[in-house]
């Protein structure tokens, strides 16, 4: 009996120490940003963009310009006014870009808009760049520092509903496009420019439409870039120094209805549960029993694997090693709200309505649940999962409408887009580590996903602490550096996109 003990106990020393030692092993080589970044990038005479005194002013006041147009969409109401006079802007703003004999340009359901920039090499598969022109409803009265409309600027900031969703990309893309062609610049490699005018309800009349038109005219697309991630500056914990994050998906979405329907009554006279009350104790079984963890299962392992060799030990060694330590991971990123959305499909209640006056028990009770759905789930499974944990044939449940999560864009050293991207944000900023992330929110691109099989979602925001709060929050605002900067990504990432083929990664003992 002591011999075997005393082998149960050494196999058992043996496997953990090998597990330690391949664990530390990996801790202090994996660098998965190695590759590319050693390898010889085809040459290219790329312009440069110095942008003077006078450009400054001048770009800045465009840019405020079309921030004081209030292209709100809402469920309710889209102000086309606004949208008539946006499109009249672009025109006065950019006059290169929409005389160019090599863009053209049309309406797309009356306010969105559609360019095509032809390339000299029609061999090389054309991408896409796509921002949306409409803003959520912003009040001046929810505390804004300034005007929500106003563009005003305080202490080198702009403030503005759109400064960061979306009119900063859309205005750096094209002003990026006008520096190009004012200094001669003819694209190797052709591309589309999509701005949609609803996409902060759903994108169905503008991006849907484009999509429409480009299958009708037999369009394939080597990589499409959207708004999304972001750098991130001091807002992941213990990473020494910014991350740049880009978007392979988006997590999928449901509305689901759940509702009771009761015989109505007089309140001297109360059943023993009520339309409200059964339909709230529903409700408390989705908030007590959240969804399953899934933590290591979606993009959002990439992230951190990237991220690994930026953070110190013992982060280092935990971020290196998830094979090992993502259910410990799941558990401590779960008591946050932000980081409990890359763990699983979150459960939010967002609507309850019932009743219609205070001595009548109400013969009918609803209420609406949003649910974001995690990289390895399916709209299926979850709304299977929904109706096992309300467990209440009292309760209807329906689902009003969703989709599954977007499929996972191609990100390791034979991805063209990825890396071409990954490139011109090194080229912008080269101080920052560049990783793969999952997108929590969604965006008009995925309506776009049968017109190519890798969609991004960045653009160079440059995000410190309280940033990510002001997106549909209050005082949305961007810095007149930033904004700049953007235009520079732009105006590099379309020269960048002329290589024709990706070098050879370099050997490296780092690769995964």
């Amino acid at each position: 009996m002591y011999k075997f003990i005393k082998i149960v106990f050494i196999s058992v020393f043996i496997t953990i120490l090998a597990v330690f030692s391949i664990a530390s092993i990996r801790t202090f080589s994996l660098d998965v940003n190695a590759g590319l970044q050693l390898a010889q990038w085809e040459k290219t005479n790329n312009m440069s963009l110095v942008i003077d005194h006078h450009q400054r002013e001048e770009l800045l006041a465009k840019f405020k310009e079309a921030i004081r147009i209030p292209t709100v969409s809402s469920e309710t109401e889209i102000n086309t006014t606004a949208l008539n006079h946006f499109g009249e802007l672009l025109r006065k703003a950019f006059p290169t870009v929409f005389s160019s004999s090599l863009v053209q340009h049309e309406l797309v359901a009356n306010y969105s808009h559609l360019f095509y920039v032809r390339g000299s090499q029609p061999d090389l598969v054309p991408y896409m760049l796509l921002a949306h022109i409409d803003v959520v409803p912003a009040t001046e009265s929810d505390g804004w520092e300034a005007p929500p409309f106003s563009a005003k600027e305080i202490d080198g900031f702009i403030y503005g509903r759109g400064t960061i969703d979306d009119k900063n990309s859309l205005m750096a893309i094209l002003q990026a496009l006008e520096y190009l062609l004012i200094k001669g610049y003819a694209p190797r490699r052709g591309f589309y420019i999509g701005f949609g005018h609803d996409e902060e309800v759903r994108g169905y009349n503008g991006a849907m439409n484009i999509v429409r038109l480009l299958k009708q005219r037999n369009v394939e697309l080597s990589f499409v870039l959207d708004e999304g991630l972001a750098v991130m500056d001091g807002i992941i914990r213990g990473l020494e120094g910014p991350a740049a994050l880009i978007g392979l998906s988006e997590k999928g979405s449901a509305n689901v209805k759940l509702s009771v329907s009761m015989t109505p009554g007089h309140s001297s006279i109360p059943p023993r549960e009520s339309s409200i009350g059964i339909l709230s104790a529903a409700i408390k079984r989705l908030e007590d029993n959240p969804m399953p963890r899934l933590f290591g299962l979606g993009p959002e392992r990439e992230t951190f694997e990237h991220l690994a060799h930026k953070f110190s030990l013992p982060l280092k060694f935990v971020m290196s090693n998830l094979w090992l330590f993502s259910s410990v991971l799941s558990r401590i990123f779960e008591r946050k709200p932000d980081m409990n959305a890359f763990v699983r499909t979150t459960t939010a209640v967002t609507m309850f309505n019932a009743g219609v006056k205070v001595n009548v028990i109400p013969s009918y009770a609803e209420a609406y649940v949003n649910l974001r759905i995690h990289s390895a789930q399916t709209l299926q499974e979850v709304m299977g999962l929904v109706e096992a944990t309300v467990g209440d044939p009292r309760v209807k449940v329906e689902l009003v409408d969703g989709f599954d999560p977007l499929p996972v864009s191609s990100a390791d050293e034979r991805s063209f887009g990825f890396q071409i991207i990954k490139k011109t944000v090194l080229d912008v900023f080269p101080t920052v580590t560049v990783a793969p992330g999952i997108c929590i929110g969604n965006t008009d691109s995925r309506h776009f996903k049968e017109l190519s099989k890798d969609i991004y979602r960045f653009s160079p925001n440059w995000f410190k602490p309280g940033d990510i709060q002001r997106f549909h929050g209050i005082n949305e605002r961007i810095s007149k550096k930033n904004y700049e900067e953007m235009i520079q990504f732009y105006f590099r990432l379309i020269q960048n996109c002329d290589t024709k083929k990706l070098p050879e990664p370099h050997s490296s003992l780092h690769e995964l």
